[in-house]
């Protein structure tokens, strides 16, 4: 065993879930704003020659 106790475990266990749900939210945020922004410029931002 490694010491850690039950409620040491659950801890770290929601801790590292309230970090993944703060991840995907913070994806959802920057996704919608590049989504937001193509939809504001236009489609034609995508077609320009590079």
């Amino acid at each position: 065993m490694n010491g850690m106790s039950d409620d040491e475990k659950e801890r770290q266990r929601r801790q590292r879930m309230r970090s993944l749900a703060i991840a995907l939210a913070l994806a959802a945020f920057v996704v919608l704003f590049y989504v937001a922004t193509i939809v504001r410029l236009g489609g034609n931002v995508l077609n320009r020659a590079i």
